[in-house]
């Protein structure tokens, strides 16, 4: 019975964040994206300089170079269109994230009321959860690796997967000790998880991010970048403030009754068996 009220409760808060993400995904991403497409085209459409002694490798190489470039033109007949399609597979993909991340809430909410009890409000508990989420899964890595729009270059994919998992399993442990130990020293062992991934320090690129650019192109880029970093952060606030409210309200109505009575007849149980 608790199982089907969680997932009722999640898929509720799915649709509603997913379709909240996605509106201001398109409102303030998405055009950004689209005008820095535009100048990597430039890039991309730019021949690269060929030694003399490489021509001959070049042209018997040609016919497999078309070859390949036909492959890439059938991959693209796969791809969503943009308009509807595009944003109507964009809500799916946010719903599906959302749906994961409101049991993940969820479960820490219920850890909670099991640890602490049921004194905190079920939004006032949501809102705590959605701040560590915002801080651990957003805030915390963009310090060291911001977002980037097309055609800017970064450090290597590997280097800066390892230091993202690091910010953010150090953000997370910081958070649960914070929230979840009652000892006097968690403040200080939350500092030094959070001061861990800024020590190691994130991987940054050797060299020029906007090489082979124009100079308009590269201005331009420049100031995209800019504007898509906060346009990042504030879909990741409406994300998080969103969950927070409907996942609070959705959490109050099905799931945190059914909870109460689990936790009070384990409860029960357990002096029952003392006595």
């Amino acid at each position: 019975m608790i199982f089907r009220r969680l997932i009722w409760a999640a898929l509720v808060s799915a649709v509603a964040v997913g379709s909240v993400q996605t509106g201001v995904q398109r409102w303030q991403a998405a055009p950004l994206i689209l005008a820095a497409e535009v100048y990597e085209s430039r890039k991309a459409d730019a021949p690269e300089p060929v030694a003399p002694d490489a021509r001959l490798h070049s042209e018997a190489a040609a016919p497999h170079e078309h070859e390949h470039t036909q492959g890439h033109g059938v991959a693209k007949k796969g791809e969503p269109e943009n308009g509807f399609e595009r944003t109507g597979w964009t809500w799916v993909a946010n719903s599906l994230h959302a749906f994961s991340i409101a049991l993940l809430v969820f479960a820490v909410m219920g850890v909670w009321l099991y640890r602490r009890g049921p004194a905190v409000g079920s939004l006032a508990l949501a809102a705590w959860v959605a701040a560590a989420g915002f801080l651990s899964l957003h805030l915390w890595p963009s310090l060291g690796l911001h977002a980037e729009v097309p055609g800017m270059e970064a450090a290597p994919l590997h280097a800066r997967q390892v230091w993202w998992v690091l910010a953010c399993g150090s953000a997370v442990g910081a958070c649960a000790v914070a929230g979840f130990s009652r000892a006097s020293w968690r403040w200080w062992v939350a500092a030094a998880l959070l001061a861990l991934p800024v020590g190691v320090g994130a991987p940054q690129m050797q060299g020029d991010a906007l090489a082979g650019l124009d100079p308009e192109a590269r201005a331009a880029l420049e100031q995209l970048g800019r504007q898509f970093i906060w346009a990042t952060t504030w879909v990741a606030m409406s994300f998080w403030a969103s969950m927070a409210v409907v996942g609070g309200l959705a959490f109050e109505r099905w799931v945190r009754p059914g909870l109460l009575a689990v936790l009070k007849g384990a409860d029960a149980g357990v002096m029952s068996a003392v006595r």
